[in-house]
C-alpha cells in the first residue's frame, strides 16, 4: 500500500483554493439572499449568481478527488458563513457556533493531513456522459 504525504505547497494551494471557493459561495449566496429577502436590485442577484458559479469551478483546480475536496470545502464553508454573517450583518456567532466550527476545522485537518492511500481521481477513472 502506497501512502501519500501532501507537500506543504500542495496543502497551501488546496487551502487557498478552498477558502476562495467558500468565500465566493458565501458572498454570492449573500447577494442572492439580500436580493430575495431585502428587495435589493436585480443586478445584485445576477452578480451573486456569477460568484456562486465561480465557487463551483474553483475546487476543480486542485488535485484531490471529488469526495475529499467537497468534504474539505464544506468545513471552510461553515466557518466562512459564520464570519461573513458576523462581519456584514452583525450576527455574532455564539459559543455553540464556535465549538461546531472548531470541530469542523479539526475534521478538515484530519482529512487533509492524515497520510493514506490516494483515492483514484476522475482523470484516472473517467466517467463519460452522452448527450
Amino acid at each position: 500500500m502506497t501512502v501519500k504525504h501532501k507537500s506543504t505547497l500542495e496543502s497551501v494551494i488546496t487551502i487557498c483554493i478552498l477558502v476562495s471557493a467558500a468565500v465566493c459561495e458565501v458572498s454570492g449566496g449573500w447577494c442572492i439572499w439580500k436580493w430575495r429577502r431585502n428587495d435589493w436590485k436585480w443586478w445584485v442577484m445576477l452578480i451573486g449568481s456569477v460568484i456562486v458559479i465561480t465557487s463551483g469551478i474553483l475546487p476543480t483546480l486542485q488535485k484531490q478527488a471529488f469526495n475529499r475536496t467537497y468534504a474539505l470545502y464544506g468545513g471552510f464553508f461553515i466557518c466562512a458563513s459564520f464570519l461573513w454573517g458576523w462581519a456584514l450583518d452583525g450576527q455574532r456567532p455564539d459559543l455553540w457556533d464556535i465549538i461546531g466550527s472548531v470541530i469542523t476545522l479539526i475534521g478538515v485537518l484530519l482529512i487533509m493531513f492524515i497520510p493514506r492511500k490516494p483515492i483514484q481521481t476522475t482523470a484516472e477513472n473517467p466517467v463519460s456522459f452522452s448527450v
